[in-house]
């Protein structure tokens, strides 16, 4: 059985997430104040606006009924509250424990123009929960001695301007003193999909941001660079593209339907649009952080985003149902998992630490949140239109996934309000 560890001492969820957007805004403001040019100016503001939307997500606006004896009839009415009160056009929501699925829902529409309903098969952009994914199939080939955590990356990537100080370990626990600089513009229609080069695209991007932020281990820092990095590390180690790798050795492995989960939107009727509430503050700023050729039309108050790819697969592409994803957390709620060994599944859920011992909120892949005393493991995406999280709870041996077809969503929020109707008297127990 594997056994989750985490230190009592570590901070909450909400303290460290507000602290983390406080240094990030102040770093922003300082670099913003400094820039020398238009376009340097102009990204600056772009951050600072997506990290005010982020920080001013609505959160759940209905509570529940406590009035309603079954459960998942109270859950039901708490989910169409949050529809009616207009947190998202559509919305899907899994419960899970090793053995079963405690609760499935998908409701609202995927469509609002042509008002089509959200159905548990209608696959939404997961944006950053693909990291997770990514870091699985990089301990898969750490597991067959393809790879070590303590290599190089430039032992696998040569050409990257960040020195050989910089580990597989520190790109995975986001220790790696990468920069993060806001990737807004790092999209690309689905038309441009087949002629477009991501290997020119992230050397572009590492050119003009080749300074490290802090030596390597030092401290935590969020970077989609370095998980940009480890899709094209998969690739190295295993001979094989990112997205094939992924695709055999994470999904079939796991009999995940393709139709479900992959690296491609698999038809416009099968997957939802992506939304933006109109009048809100994104949608009043969407000329400054959106380019044009990405905004739709207004369909019933809310913008849509037209479909697009992340310039990185393996940062953000996956493209998946919630019941997808949920399949995936149901191995890792395993005692053996399918996808690795339980040593490396332990691995894959250890705090990882600074160079100065303190403990970071990070394992390799996952982060770690509190809700209350109530312990747990999680991964946020959120993009053009989406928003998402999914967790792991470790005491309960339940896990659960949320995705909305709307940026402004709270996915926090909303999972701390549905997933404690599954919590024990025991939740609030150190893993």
């Amino acid at each position: 059985m594997i056994r989750f560890t985490l230190p009592i001492s570590l901070p909450g969820r909400t303290r460290a997430s507000a602290r983390l957007r406080d240094v990030t805004l102040t770093r922003m403001q300082e670099r913003f104040a400094s820039g020398k040019s238009g376009e340097r100016r102009r990204s600056m503001l772009r951050a600072i606006l997506m990290a005010i939307i982020f920080l001013f997500a609505t959160g759940c606006q209905s509570t529940m009924n406590r009035t309603i004896v079954d459960r998942d009839a109270r859950l039901r009415e708490f989910i169409a509250g949050e529809l009616e009160a207009d947190e998202s056009p559509g919305i899907q929501y899994v419960v899970l424990s090793k053995d079963s699925v405690l609760f499935s829902c998908a409701a609202g529409l995927a469509d609002i123009a042509a008002h089509r309903e959200m159905r548990e098969s209608t696959t939404m952009m997961i944006y950053s929960m693909t990291k997770t994914i990514t870091a699985a199939a990089v301990l898969q080939l750490v597991e067959q001695g393809k790879l070590s955590l303590d290599d190089p990356v430039m032992d696998y990537l040569p050409d990257i301007p960040y020195g050989k100080e910089v580990r597989v370990r520190h790109l995975l626990s986001q220790t790696s003193g990468i920069p993060n600089p806001i990737p807004l513009k790092w999209v690309h229609l689905v038309q441009e999909h087949d002629q477009f080069d991501e290997r020119a695209a992230l050397g572009k991007i590492m050119r003009e941001n080749a300074d490290l932020s802090f030596s390597p281990g030092e401290e935590y820092g969020y970077s989609n660079i370095s998980y940009w990095l480890l899709g094209h590390i998969i690739e190295k180690a295993s001979g094989t593209r990112f997205e094939e790798y992924v695709g055999q050795h994470i999904f079939r492995n796991l009999g995940i339907p393709e139709s479900q989960v992959g690296f491609a939107i698999p038809s416009a009727q099968q997957h939802a649009k992506g939304y933006l509430p109109k009048w809100s503050f994104i949608d009043l700023f969407k000329s400054v952080v959106i380019d044009s050729a990405f905004i739709g039309d207004y369909e019933d108050g809310w913008l849509h985003i037209n479909d697009h790819y992340l310039n990185g697969p393996s940062f953000g592409g996956m493209v998946a149902t919630a019941r997808a994803l949920g399949i995936f957390l149901q191995d890792q709620l395993q005692d053996t998992s399918r996808l690795f060994t339980a040593e490396t599944k332990a691995l894959f859920f250890q705090q990882q630490k600074a160079n100065n011992g303190e403990p970071i909120g990070m394992t390799l892949g996952w982060h770690i949140g509190n809700n209350d005393g109530v312990w747990y493991f999680f991964k946020e995406g959120g993009g053009g239109g989406f928003h998402c999280e999914m967790r792991v709870y470790p005491v309960e041996r339940i896990a659960s996934v949320a995705i909305a077809n709307n940026i402004s969503f709270s996915p926090s929020g909303f999972l701390n309000a549905a997933d404690r109707e599954f919590h024990s008297q025991d939740s609030g127990k150190t893993p």
